[in-house]
């Protein structure tokens, strides 16, 4: 039996043995054949590849707002300061552009792809503006006014005894945006548990930044908004807030041209989704028959989707402040608003801009732009020092139950394994022996036989591995403790795990290393675009 130890502990980590791993996107069939270069032509705008061609671009979004007028616009929603702030002071007056990402609310903050999308987007506005000359701004939207309560609610951290779920509670009804959904008094609780699941805190700001915006009082939304901004400011990344009046303002009128357009609409979503079903995929985004890309607001601040056949009528009697995109609109709303030269998606997210095109042909304005964001895997000193005991490797934890097996099966050793070859054997030569001798009807009651004394050796194997697997409760600790860490609940880190625990214990040396990914990702994407990229294959 392997000598105990103790459970493996987040505590008092070494920044500089921080390792962050660069990773291809994923997704689903769609999304890996169009960063392939695969989509049918019409599906996805092409990007750019190289300096020119990216300033081409540039020029033409500029030129569709070279008044200026958005950031005046825009401003009570960006509410921007220090470095965020001078940014896009450089790109006020239509001397320059933006790169976008965002994402919906999530308590503390949400999965760490957050992070990963706002530095992404970081990563690429930095090459854009160095390859082509043009000031170029990172601009996070914080989709507040997405319903979507459920994925809201929880956070999920790991620590050495495993993987741990926060979740907020809320009597809000279905349909209530998370700008006006509001945080209980559940979330003092869940803030302690996210702090013990902190450990030792090189860095209490970011702690102290999640434990002050998420409070009682707050709304879900604004206090992810309040996070987003005291963690992506410093870094010169801009935070707007899609809920703020200045935002429906904006779109107002688009909005409009949208109730209007909503058949023909419709009839494009459908023949895109025809398409894409003809061409083996599946629509990221389901169709809802006779409804429109639209939300309208009701009298408690809930919303629901115009149904088409409603939709020109309300034209002319809906007020500001009473409409929002649905999440195929929003991103023709967000290029509507913004000089953006493109989005920074999620797997997710570029999979469903094959439909998003969809809807800004069908509205005759311009197709917004998305480009892969950079993906990877943060690999805390405590985990390492995990795996080198359990001898394994960071891909070895996507599955853990053949990952335990393998461990079981070594400290069986070869007597195990011989053991087990010789009982095989035996029942060959066994069953052989009888079926020779066997009159020639009984032979397929001697090849039953033989089926079921091998399912049985195979079970019996299945079990000793099992027991021996219980057995050593250290690596069973261990093997929690690295999956929790490096693949909860199945998935990828970076879906699952919240990254203020790691902001607590690493800070500017996590961002760093992150940022130095990123940048490389950037700069292969306005290189060579996508396609052409080898991370985005």
């Amino acid at each position: 039996m392997t000598e105990p130890t103790a459970a493996p502990t987040p505590d008092a980590p070494p920044a500089a043995e921080l390792l962050v791993r660069t990773e291809p996107l994923g997704g689903s069939a769609l999304t890996r054949a169009a960063l392939a270069g695969g989509a049918p032509p019409g599906w996805y705008p092409p990007a750019p590849a190289g300096a020119d061609e990216w300033r081409l671009h540039a020029d033409a979004v500029r030129q569709q707002f070279s008044a200026g007028a958005w950031l005046e616009l825009l401003a009570p929603a960006l509410d921007a300061r220090g470095a965020a702030s001078a940014r896009l002071a450089e790109v006020a007056g239509g001397a320059g552009a933006v790169v976008t990402t965002g994402q919906q609310p999530g308590l503390f903050g949400g999965p760490l792809y957050t992070l990963s999308k706002a530095i992404s987007a970081l990563a690429l506005a930095d090459a854009l503006q160095a390859a082509t000359g043009v000031p170029v701004a990172p601009v996070f939207w914080a989709a507040t006014d997405d319903a979507d309560f459920a994925e809201a609610s929880t956070a999920h951290v790991a620590s050495g005894d495993g993987l741990t779920t926060l979740r907020i509670s809320t009597d809000a009804q279905d349909g209530t945006p998370m700008s006006a959904v509001p945080l209980g008094g559940d979330v003092v609780a869940l803030g302690e548990r996210l702090a013990a699941a902190s450990g030792s805190q090189p860095h209490p700001a970011a702690l102290r930044d999640a434990l002050e915006t998420f409070a009682p009082g707050a709304t879900v939304g604004g206090a992810y908004v309040a996070w987003l901004r005291r963690t992506l400011e410093p870094l010169g990344i801009a935070v707007l807030d899609a809920s703020h009046p200045a935002v429906g303002d904006g779109a107002f009128q688009l909005l409009r041209r949208a109730l209007l357009s909503s058949a023909t609409i419709e009839g494009a979503l459908a023949e895109r989704a025809a398409a894409l079903s003809a061409a083996g995929f599946h629509p990221q985004v389901a169709n809802v028959p006779g409804r429109s890309v639209v939300f309208r607001y009701d009298a408690s601040g809930a919303k629901a989707r115009v149904p088409v056949a409603e939709a020109r009528g309300l034209v002319t009697k809906v007020r500001r402040g009473e409409l929002g995109p649905n999440v195929l609109l929003r991103p023709v709303v967000e290029r509507f608003l913004l000089p953006t030269l493109a989005y920074v998606a999620g797997p997710g997210e570029y999979a469903y801009f094959a439909q998003v095109s969809a809807v800004a042909t069908a509205l005759g304005v311009a197709q917004p732009l998305a480009v892969p964001r950079w993906s990877g895997t943060v690999v805390e000193p405590w985990v390492r020092r995990a795996m080198r005991r359990l001898g394994a490797e960071v891909d070895q934890v996507a599955d853990p139950d053949a990952l335990a097996a393998r461990l079981a099966r070594g400290r069986l050793g070869t007597p195990f394994d011989q053991a087990l070859a010789a009982l095989r054997r035996a029942v060959d030569d066994g069953v052989a022996g009888l079926a020779a001798a066997a009159p020639s009807a009984g032979r397929r009651v001697v090849d039953g036989a033989r089926g079921q004394l091998v399912h049985r050796i195979d079970r019996l194997e299945r079990r000793l591995v099992a027991a021996e697997k219980r057995r050593d409760a250290a690596t069973a600790r261990d093997l929690a403790a690295v999956t929790a860490a490096l693949h909860p609940l199945g998935s990828r880190q970076e879906r699952v795990l919240n990254p203020v625990p790691l902001l607590a214990r690493y800070g500017p040396a996590l961002v760093d290393a992150m940022l130095g990914e990123a940048r490389r990702h950037a700069e292969g994407l306005v290189a060579r675009g996508v396609g052409r990229h080898p991370i985005t294959r």
